[in-house]
């Protein structure tokens, strides 16, 4: 593969490794600096996305529960007409129905509470769930609580068995909350082999070494697009792309890209200010050559 111009678009904008592979078999790779294990930010939610079609494979969750229901002891005192009618699905597609963001990056160190499942569902509702595309990572994180607590342990170890150690993946880091669960919205540290294994993983829907690791329904279903958001659309947890494609997909440029009609996969760690450079690069230079 042809990498010149890629790499010049995507050094440009501070790239720092890119791994691409079609039909299973590595085709590219390039490193502008070491492939240890960094922060992958958000892309994170596409492994709790994971971790909420495992946990429903194994009746431990319903997309329809309501969140009233799934949180009953967490609600505030005066529990919205929006609030009672949001459910689990509405986690994962950033229609929750909430006035604004919450549990950013920029804001987590500051936050007086220490019981971010109370304060997040005591943050104000202005819009029906499903309506209104709102990137936040509310929805996120409540997810992911939801899964350690019906499965009696934190994410990393409810995935370890059931995705991590299938693909090789030893015992990551991952961000707390202050109470010490899971953060599930980010802060999960992998290197870019790893990322990508988690992408091919998907293109395979789900299937891995002669194991079912991921409901082959549910690859399909929370990549496809579940909700507009005034892009190419949103799944659970995934990003939508172009030409057919979606991503796990976090700050400063981490992805990890799947191509099912080409059945490529392109992997990108970064420190870029400018990420839709380094996506726009792979549309340009890259993906012409699948």
């Amino acid at each position: 593969m042809e990498m010149q111009e890629f790499m010049e678009a995507a050094g440009a904008a501070r790239a720092l490794g890119v791994l691409v592979s079609q039909n299973g078999k590595e085709t590219a790779r390039y490193l502008w600096d070491d492939a240890c294990r960094r922060n992958i930010y958000s892309a994170s939610k596409s492994f709790t996305s994971a971790a909420v079609g495992i946990a429903q494979r194994e009746g431990l969750l319903s997309l329809d529960e309501k969140l009233v229901d799934a949180f009953a002891r967490d609600l505030p005192e005066k529990v919205s007409p929006q609030l009672e009618k949001a459910k689990v699905r509405d986690l994962l597609t950033m229609c929750l129905g909430q006035k604004a963001p919450y549990l950013m990056g920029k804001d987590r160190p500051f936050y007086a509470e220490t019981d971010w499942v109370r304060a997040s569902l005591a943050q104000p509702f202005s819009d029906n769930p499903g309506e209104k595309f709102l990137y936040s990572n509310t929805g996120p994180y409540l997810a992911g609580m939801l899964v350690q607590r019906r499965a009696g342990c934190d994410l990393v170890h409810y995935l370890m068995p059931r995705l991590f150690e299938p693909l090789g993946i030893r015992l990551p880091t991952w961000e707390n909350d202050p109470l010490g669960f899971t953060f599930g919205a980010g802060g999960l540290f992998l290197n870019i082999d790893e990322l990508h294994l988690f992408g091919q993983l998907y293109l395979q829907k789900g299937f891995w070494k002669g194991r079912q690791v991921l409901p082959e329904t549910w690859v399909a279903e929370s990549t496809g697009r579940q909700v507009e958001n005034g892009m190419d659309g949103y799944g659970y947890l995934f990003w939508r792309g172009k030409c057919g494609s979606y991503r796990a997909d976090g700050k400063y440029g981490q992805y990890t890209i799947v191509f099912p009609d080409r059945q490529a996969v392109v992997t990108v760690t970064a420190e870029s200010r400018t990420e839709p450079a380094i996506l726009e690069a792979v549309y340009r230079y890259l993906v012409p050559q699948f």
